[in-house]
């Protein structure tokens, strides 16, 4: 598997939008509305969240995950001088479980390994990739609220397989 890592274009707004629709659709199939109801929702927030990511954390990395020239999902990074943030990572159904998620978070430990610098991510609480952080060795840094949990990842912890 050939991974790589291109920074966002114009010319990808659809797929990062298929991408983002395929993140919601599990709690959007219970949802008793029309197809045309469940796009209008998942286009609306999809807007939402891409304003607040380049608004919100200006001068992130921002970049397409693609496994063999194909996109595959996106990786946003934000770089502070205190630590290494995970503004969001997701995977197109088809690519989760394959460990690339794991190998991209891997490397991003790596990176703050090498400053000395911790790696912190939000997930919601009911969130499955929850367990790959663990894993991986991110534990709980803060409640944020009834729906996220802040997790850190620290230089020198003891690694988790």
């Amino acid at each position: 598997m050939n991974l790589a890592l291109r920074p966002i274009e114009a010319s990808d707004q659809a797929f990062l939008f298929e991408l983002y629709a395929s993140t919601r659709a599990g709690e959007l199939s219970v949802v008793a509305w029309s197809p045309e109801q469940k796009r209008a929702f998942l286009e609306h927030q999809f807007q939402a969240q891409q304003h607040a990511y380049f608004e919100g954390y200006e001068g992130a990395s921002f970049q397409v995950i693609v496994v063999d020239s194909q996109p595959a999902g996106r990786l946003y990074v934000a770089r502070w001088p205190s630590e290494i943030r995970i503004v969001d990572i997701a995977l197109l159904p088809e690519y989760r479980n394959q460990g690339i998620g794991s190998r991209l978070i891997g490397d991003i430990q790596a990176e703050g390994a090498a400053v000395g610098q911790a790696v912190t991510i939000h997930v919601e609480r009911f969130n499955p990739a929850l367990h790959l952080y663990e894993r991986l060795g991110f534990e709980l840094a803060a409640e944020r609220d009834a729906v996220y949990l802040l997790m850190r990842w620290q230089p020198g912890a003891p690694e988790v397989s």
